[in-house]
């Protein structure tokens, strides 16, 4: 059995990023998107005009938190050999209700891909007064370029 980290989410968070689980490298490091081939920080800094992207997760969090974005993952636990979302097993969902009763400013829900967004739409449905963006997997095993997942994850600005 593998657990997810407890949210990074404050008074300020806005838009709230949600992935899965966290893979081999993140569970690790205690680091989310840690594996060194994951387009996630480097989309986020770029978003953001503020390169290069820090080596300390700790700074990563605040740079997020200075943006009013948060980061969970729709999976509180699970079954998983290795590190894809389909070999996902006997998984129990976090405490949604909990967190958006503790932090309504939350408006948006970013997904990093597919799977995240299939797993918690399908235990929460569509919450009122939040507004859904599915964006692709910022994973290594997701192959769009770079350049594309940038332009496609741009939509969060907006």
């Amino acid at each position: 059995m593998i657990h997810s980290f407890p949210p990074f989410v404050n008074i300020d968070t806005e838009i709230l990023i949600l992935g899965t689980m966290p893979g081999i490298a993140s569970l690790e490091k205690q680091e989310y998107y840690a594996h060194p081939r994951n387009h996630f920080w480097k989309i986020i800094y770029t978003l953001f005009n503020n390169l290069p992207v820090s080596d300390l997760f700790e700074e990563k969090i605040n740079f997020l938190q200075d943006h009013k974005i948060g980061l969970w993952d729709v999976l509180e636990n699970c079954e998983r050999k290795g590190s894809l979302d389909i070999h996902i097993k006997n998984h129990k969902e976090n405490d949604f209700e909990m967190l958006f009763e503790k932090f309504p400013q939350i408006t948006k829900i970013v997904f990093n891909g597919k799977e995240s967004h299939k797993y918690f739409l399908k235990k929460f449905g569509q919450i009122k007064g939040i507004t859904y963006y599915v964006m692709p997997s910022t994973s290594p095993a997701n192959t769009m370029s770079f350049d594309k997942k940038l332009e496609i994850w741009s939509a969060i600005l907006d």
